[in-house]
């Protein structure tokens, strides 16, 4: 993302005002700021490799220069932004090796919380699991992507409530969040596969078959994580070309 980029979201905050105008937030304004700006990057607003400058973001969000200066500082700290001395701030970029590591991790993650859950799962959570599985059919059936999109989300939350482990759905939830721009930038191509991979696992967890869950689970991450790869490969190669 470029000035111009930047110049193109800038006169969108409008549409963004009731999430962006943190100025009017309960929290300290930096905090709001910092918060605000991480979860921005989180959604994909900004991708790796974009600028961050103070001036354009103070006007996104509302705020003077100050307090994003400070977010800018502690989102470095925690290493979802970078600040070069020369170049300002700019989101990280991921090489390819990067992100095979983060679809390994969660591959395996996945796959340990959809064997918990099929071990676990009680009578009424089955239920619950139960009338995901037909309104997302329903939805597959229809081609309602939107409201597939929204029940392939929820199906994350579920099987980590179903698996009754708090802190691996606590590091899930992080991972989830740190990562989500990547494993949206997959969604739109393959929604109806995900949904069909996702009913796989459901059905697993359902009939307590703990080890196919996390077979079907991994498998399933590993199936999105060729998408990214493809498609962050073709970007590359776009680029140099």
């Amino acid at each position: 993302m470029d000035d111009n980029d930047l110049n193109q979201f800038a006169d969108e905050k409008s549409r963004m005002a009731a999430s962006m105008d943190v100025g009017r937030s309960h929290k300290s304004l930096n905090q709001a700021v910092v918060d605000a700006l991480r979860e921005a990057i989180f959604r994909g607003d900004f991708k790796p490799g974009d600028r961050l400058t103070e001036i354009k973001l103070a006007e996104m969000f509302n705020v003077s220069r100050n307090p994003i200066r400070e977010a800018l500082r502690v989102l470095n700290a925690e290493g979802i932004v970078e600040i070069n001395p020369r170049k300002g701030a700019r989101v990280p970029l991921l090489s390819l090796d990067e992100i095979e590591e983060i679809i390994e991790l969660r591959a395996e993650l996945e796959g340990m919380s959809a064997r918990f859950a099929a071990r676990r799962c009680t009578g009424e959570m089955r239920a619950t699991l139960r009338s995901l599985l037909a309104d997302g059919d329903v939805a597959d059936e229809t081609c309602d992507t939107e409201r597939l999109i929204e029940l392939n989300r929820r199906f994350h939350d579920l099987i980590a409530e179903a698996g009754k482990n708090r802190f691996l759905a606590t590091f899930m939830r992080s991972l989830h969040e740190r990562t989500l721009w990547l494993f949206e930038s997959s969604t739109d191509e393959r929604v109806s596969d995900t949904w069909k991979e996702h009913r796989a696992i459901l059905e697993a967890v359902i009939g307590e078959d703990a080890e196919l869950s996390s077979v079907l689970a991994a498998r399933h991450v590993k199936e999105v994580g060729k998408t990214i790869s493809r498609n962050m490969a073709s970007e590359s190669g776009s680029a140099t070309a």
